[in-house]
C-alpha cells in the first residue's frame, strides 16, 4: 500500500481548518506553540524539522510525517539528512520505526517530486 502524502496532508489540512472554525482560540494556540518552537533559536528550523519528522515516524503519525517532510522539503534538507535522520529513528525504534522511517522517505520523495 503506497500513501498519498500530498493527499493526506490536504485531507488533515482541511479538517484542521474546521477546527479552526469550531475552536479558533485552541487552534491559535497551537498555531502559536508551533510557530515558537519551530522558529531559528540556537538550533535552526531545518534541524528543528528533521526532530520533528524524528518524532513524527516514532510515534507513528502519517500526518506529522507528511506536513514535516513537506516542510523539511521547502527548507531545503537533502535526501541525505532525512535519510540520515531516519537511520537514528530505526535505532532508537526497531521494526517499527523502520516501517514509518520508509514512509518518511517516500513522504520526502513525494513533496521533492522524485
Amino acid at each position: 500500500m503506497t500513501k498519498d502524502y500530498k493527499a493526506i496532508t490536504r485531507d488533515i489540512a482541511a479538517y484542521t481548518g474546521e477546527l479552526r472554525k469550531l475552536a479558533p482560540e485552541a487552534m491559535q494556540g497551537f498555531h502559536a506553540l508551533a510557530k515558537g518552537a519551530g522558529a531559528d533559536g540556537t538550533l535552526d528550523k531545518k534541524t528543528k524539522e528533521l526532530i520533528a519528522l524524528a518524532i513524527g515516524v516514532t510515534q507513528r503519525c502519517d500526518g506529522c510525517i507528511g506536513f514535516h517532510a513537506k516542510a523539511l522539503h521547502e527548507l531545503g534538507a537533502t535526501r541525505q539528512e532525512v535519510g540520515e535522520v531516519m537511520a537514528m529513528c530505526v535505532y532508537m525504534g526497531g521494526g517499527p520505526a523502520l516501517m514509518y522511517a520508509a514512509d518518511a522517505l517516500r513522504a520526502y520523495d513525494q513533496f521533492a517530486g522524485a
